[in-house]
C-alpha cells in the first residue's frame, strides 16, 4: 500500500481551559478500490470492468505478441493509431500502463504546482498520487442534493491544477463538455479523467468528451482501455495533451512502461472496428443501466443519485454498511461509498450487469431492506 504523507500537524498539549474539539469524521481511505470487495464465490458488482471476453480482433493481436517478447516494446505504431482515432498528431499522445500511471506521472512531473484542486466525489487515485508526491490537495465537494452537478465557480480561480472525472466515478454523472472546458485557463493544468467516456453516448459517440479539443490551454485528457474491453490485468491507457506538457510527464515515466501486449491492445482498440463495437456496447449498456435504475426505484429507501450515464450507479440507502455486509453473506460484492471524499457510510456503488443478474440482485437487496 502507498505511503502517504500526513497533513495533520503535531498535537499540542491539552489546555484544560479550552473545551475539546468535537471528533472529526475519519479521513476516507483513498487506497481502497473495488477489487478489494471481490472474493471467491461472490457475484461481482463492485468492479466497473466489463466481464465479457475480448473479441477476436482484440485477443488475436495480443496473443500474437507472445512470440515476440524478446524485443523491447516499441510504442510508435500504437501511438499513431491512438492519435488518429482522436484526430491528433502522435506527439499529443502519451501511452501509459493504465490510467492510474497517468495520475502518478502528473503528480511527479508537476512538482511546481502551488494549489492543486480535486473535484470530488471521484476516483481517488488522482488525489492519492498527488499526496504521495508531497502536494497539499484541496477538495471541491459536489452536492448530492444537486445531483453532483459541476459548478465551475466553486473551483478557486488561482488553482493551477484541477482534476475532475467525466463521466465521474463513482457518481456516474456526465458533466456538459462546455462546463468542464470552462475550467481551462492559461497557467492552469486541467486534468479530465475520461476513463469511462466510451460508455456514454452510444451510436452518437462521446458527446461530452474533450479528447479532440486542442484549443484549451493546459488540458490533459486521461483515457483507459481497461474498462469496456476487460483489460484491467493488462494495464493500458493514455494521455492526450499538448506536446510540451506531455514531454514533462514522459521525462518521469520509466523506460518501456507499456508492455508489447498492451501496445497491441492499444492499436487494436483505436481501429474503426473497435470504435464501432464500443459504441454498440454503450447502447446495450444504457438499456441495462436503465433497467437497473428502474428496478432499484421499486425498493423503498433506495435512491439512485443524479442521472447515471456510465457503467455503474451510485445509490444512497440508510444503513449501507449493514446492507453491504448482508449482501456479501448472500453472495454479492458491491462497492462501499465511504472511501470516496464527499460521500459517507450510506452510499454504495453498483456496477451495471446484464438484466438477469440485475433482477437476481434486486430481489436479494429487497429482502435485506425489508428484514
Amino acid at each position: 500500500m502507498r505511503d502517504q504523507p500526513s497533513d495533520v500537524p503535531p498535537v499540542a498539549a491539552a489546555d484544560p481551559a479550552v473545551a475539546p474539539e468535537p471528533d472529526l469524521a475519519p479521513e476516507p481511505d483513498l487506497a481502497h478500490h473495488g477489487d478489494a470487495e471481490v472474493g471467491v464465490g461472490l457475484i461481482d458488482l463492485a468492479v466497473n470492468v466489463r466481464q465479457a471476453p475480448p473479441p477476436a480482433w482484440l485477443a488475436e493481436p495480443i496473443a500474437a505478441t507472445l512470440t515476440d517478447l524478446a524485443r523491447y516494446p516499441d510504442p510508435s505504431a500504437a501511438r499513431a493509431a491512438v492519435a488518429a482515432r482522436h484526430r491528433r498528431p502522435p506527439n499529443e499522445v502519451l501511452l501509459t500502463a493504465g490510467a492510474a500511471e497517468g495520475f502518478v506521472l502528473i503528480a511527479q512531473a508537476l512538482r511546481g504546482i502551488r494549489r492543486p484542486v480535486v473535484v470530488h466525489p471521484q476516483f481517488t487515485e488522482p488525489e492519492a498520487a498527488l499526496r504521495a508526491a508531497g502536494h497539499t490537495v484541496e477538495r471541491v465537494l459536489l452536492d448530492p442534493a444537486d445531483g453532483f452537478r459541476l459548478d465551475a465557480s466553486r473551483v478557486p480561480a488561482d488553482a493551477d491544477l484541477v482534476m475532475i472525472g467525466n463521466p465521474t466515478n463513482p457518481t456516474s454523472v456526465l458533466h456538459p463538455a462546455e462546463t468542464v472546458a470552462a475550467l481551462a485557463r492559461p497557467g492552469r493544468v486541467l486534468v479530465v479523467d475520461e476513463a469511462f467516456a466510451d460508455t456514454t453516448g452510444g451510436h452518437s459517440g462521446e458527446p461530452e468528451s474533450l479528447a479532440e479539443r486542442r484549443d484549451l490551454p493546459g488540458l490533459l485528457v486521461v483515457r483507459s482501455l481497461t474498462k469496456t474491453w476487460g483489460l484491467a490485468g493488462l494495464r493500458i491507457g493514455y494521455l492526450l495533451g499538448a506536446p510540451e506538457l506531455l514531454s514533462r510527464l514522459a521525462a518521469v515515466q520509466p523506460l518501456w512502461a507499456v508492455s508489447t501486449p498492451a501496445l497491441a491492445a492499444a492499436a487494436a482498440c483505436a481501429t474503426p472496428v473497435a470504435v464501432s463495437a464500443e459504441r454498440a456496447i454503450a447502447v446495450d449498456l444504457a438499456a441495462d443501466r436503465d433497467h437497473l435504475v428502474a428496478r432499484l426505484a421499486s425498493i423503498p429507501g433506495v435512491r439512485v443519485a443524479g442521472r447515471p450515464a456510465s457503467a455503474f450507479v451510485l445509490v444512497h440507502l440508510p444503513g449501507a454498511t449493514r446492507v453491504r455486509a448482508a449482501l456479501r453473506d448472500r453472495g454479492w460484492a458491491v462497492r462501499r461509498g465511504d472511501t470516496f471524499p464527499g460521500l459517507g457510510p450510506d452510499w454504495l456503488r453498483l456496477a451495471v450487469r446484464d438484466r438477469n443478474t440485475t433482477d437476481a440482485f434486486v430481489e436479494v437487496l429487497r429482502e435485506i431492506m425489508e428484514a
